[in-house]
């Protein structure tokens, strides 16, 4: 079983904070975040692309139902998941940027491969 992280919110928010960091991530190809929020962000953005692949109106409902943003499912349909078609997973990778300034947390950049 698959066990999510907390990060440190309610349920609402933190779903909240999941579906638009997701979408800024699909949308520009790139975020800068904490750790914890990109390995996060980094499992449902992966499903998300998995679902593109497939290409069909169920998958794509799936998708909408979970980003914010019409615009960017038909980017990631259109253009990101034909990209992806010979991959099986592994879509994104991080790079650790160094400690936040003020609090000390550990940020990454989350890039599409």
């Amino acid at each position: 079983m698959a066990v999510q992280r907390k990060l440190g919110r309610p349920t609402d928010q933190r779903r909240a904070m999941l579906r638009n960091l997701v979408t800024s991530f699909l949308k520009h190809g790139k975020i800068e975040t904490t750790e914890a929020r990109a390995k996060e962000t980094r499992r449902i953005a992966e499903k998300m692309i998995t679902l593109a692949k497939a290409g069909d109106l169920h998958s794509r409902r799936q998708v909408l139902s979970f980003v914010t943003e019409e615009d960017v499912v038909t980017n990631l349909f259109d253009n990101v998941a034909p990209k992806y078609a010979e991959r099986n997973g592994g879509y994104t990778r991080m790079y650790k940027v160094g400690p936040r300034r003020g609090d000390a947390a550990e940020t990454v950049i989350l890039e599409l491969v």
